[in-house]
């Protein structure tokens, strides 16, 4: 079987590529392994663990699953393209403030997953958190402190418990 090569245009962090690699190569290898990349992390491969996360066109995508020739002519974002050390992006910020890691294996998932979620609903409830990031595993027990980072993140507290 011949696998056949092609030259994609991506356009990831604000800037364009010219990449060459079988269309039907996963997003997530080609950030990785052509553009150097290394925030979105390979967990399962199957789309289902969240660390892969990435934002096309706004919303949260896993790029274990995307072709990279379907994000063709479109904006792909990487927690590289969020900030940097000295000015990062606020929910990046919140993250640090709340100390919401332990190994940090999920951090890109769970970052890329809340910046997505507030660029379409700036003011979440947190039930609305929850829903959006039910599909996002952590396997360290960061729950609490990753939910306390997007309420903060979002301007809002978390809710109290009856």
């Amino acid at each position: 079987m011949t696998v056949t090569q092609a030259t994609i245009s991506l356009t990831v962090n604000g800037r364009t590529h010219d990449i060459d690699a079988a269309p039907d190569t996963a997003l997530l290898y080609v950030l990785r392994n052509d553009l150097e990349l290394n925030g979105p992390k390979y967990g399962c491969g199957l789309g289902e663990c969240g660390a892969c996360t990435v934002i096309i066109d706004g919303v949260a995508a896993r790029s274990c699953v995307i072709p990279v020739s379907g994000c063709e002519q479109r904006d792909v974002l990487t927690l590289e393209g969020l900030g940097s050390r000295h000015h990062p992006d606020p929910v990046q910020a919140a993250f640090i403030e709340e100390q919401a890691a332990q190994c940090g294996y999920c951090l890109n998932g769970m970052i890329m997953t809340t910046k997505a979620l507030l660029m379409q609903n700036p003011q979440p409830s947190e039930t609305e958190v929850r829903q959006a990031l039910q599909y996002n595993l952590c396997r360290c027990g960061a729950h609490v402190e990753i939910l306390r980072a997007v309420m903060r993140a979002a301007g809002r507290a978390i809710e109290e418990r009856e």
